[in-house]
């Protein structure tokens, strides 16, 4: 009885040390997930490295 006990106990802890490791993993990487999601919307263009410079036109 007392082997069973141990470990579903030592079951229980692993399963909570996979999930905070998991919860870990999301929260540093949040920015590039934010990113992700936002830029699922968007349209990207065929040259997305001069990106940057199309700000300059419309500022002209």
């Amino acid at each position: 009885m007392k082997d069973r006990t141990w470990r579903t106990v030592l079951a229980i802890a692993g399963l909570c040390l996979a999930v905070a490791g998991l919860i870990c993993v999301i929260v540093v990487n949040m920015d590039k997930l934010t990113a992700c999601v936002q830029s699922l919307g968007k349209k990207h263009s065929a040259c997305p490295e001069f990106d940057d410079y199309d700000d300059d036109l419309l500022q002209e």
